[in-house]
């Protein structure tokens, strides 16, 4: 193992340290008080999934998003999702020019490297939908023609919590489709007051940063992670604890087969960013929380006695015995 990782070193660690690295340390110092959840999002995007975030609103999640594309040297589009949003606002769609006697197609806000949907929930079902299917398949259809989308194709979506007035909450199964769900909680004491002193003494850059990668390096690092190998033991772990979500009595509804995928994608992404080619049931630990914690439903009578999603994982991934 030792000779695989020095040997992965080689290959693509120097890549890694000055480039990864160097993009961590920028991120970190733009958004602070969230250096796990900026772990995370990086992770899904090398992974090739969605993110949804969760949290009030002022905790900076637009920010946190604009940044990564920033950074990444990507495209970026934002969406604010109203209840009068139409699918077409999204995906674009096809006018009559007059001039030429033709028609045009208008391209929607969706073709873009990295797209935030911003307060999702804000939107009915239907215009949902046109962006959640799109996700799945990596094109869009406008007036019977087939358009694909960018092959770094990323989508954070953001959402208030459900009791907000005027939301639609996303059904489970269009959950099902987001990697990670993220919950962005409110800066300590100090890092919030970090965050004001920054913007007080106006040196808080507006620019989001200088770009540390491009698409082409970007896409290049996914391919490398591809290489990182998941063992036969750590697989089996992989899979007892998603498994495990179905036969719990404190679950009323298991996670699919689409989260062991995600957990074992993401997993690989965690660990080539912790410079290994070879994933650790540490590592399925870090990813399991976000990876289910949208795609899994509590029973009743766990909700009753007060316990929450991320508790229930926490004692369901523990319950796991961990292969040496």
């Amino acid at each position: 193992m030792v000779e695989k990782t020095r040997e992965f070193t080689e290959r693509g660690g120097g890549r890694m340290k000055t480039e990864i690295t160097s993009f961590l340390e920028k991120y970190e110092q733009r958004i602070l008080g969230q250096n796990i959840n900026l772990r995370l999002l990086l992770s899904a995007i090398l992974s090739g999934g969605h993110v949804l975030l969760e949290g009030v609103p002022g905790t900076g999640k637009t920010q946190m998003v604009r940044t990564l594309a920033n950074l990444l040297g990507g495209d970026f589009n934002r969406i604010q999702f109203t209840p009068d949003l139409l699918p077409s606002d999204i995906t674009g769609s096809t006018i009559y020019n007059m001039k030429e006697s033709t028609f045009q197609t208008l391209k929607g806000p969706i073709f873009t490297n990295i797209l935030l949907a911003d307060e999702i929930n804000r939107t009915p079902a239907k215009t949902q939908a046109a962006l959640l299917e799109a996700m799945e398949e990596k094109q869009v259809t406008i007036q019977g023609e087939t358009y694909p989308l960018p092959e770094v194709f990323f989508v954070v979506a953001t959402q208030n919590p459900i009791e907000f007035e005027g939301t639609y909450p996303l059904p489970e199964a269009q959950q099902d489709r987001f990697l990670f769900k993220l919950l962005i909680d409110f800066p300590s004491f100090d890092e919030e007051k970090n965050v004001l002193k920054r913007v007080i003494e106006s040196s808080f850059d507006e620019n989001y940063g200088s770009a540390i990668l491009d698409m082409d390096t970007f896409i290049s690092i996914r391919k490398e992670i591809e290489s990182v190998t998941v063992g036969e033991s750590v697989l089996n772990y992989m899979m007892q604890i998603v498994r495990k979500t179905r036969d719990s009595e404190s679950i009323r509804f298991g996670a699919s087969t689409r989260a062991g995928i995600s957990i074992g994608k993401a997993a690989q992404a965690w660990a080539y960013l912790a410079g290994r080619n070879y994933v650790t049931p540490d590592d399925i630990k870090m990813v399991a929380k976000p990876a289910l914690r949208h795609r899994i439903q509590l029973s009743p009578h766990v909700e009753l006695e007060g316990a929450t999603v991320d508790q229930i994982i926490e004692e369901l991934v523990g319950s796991v015995p961990v292969p040496r």
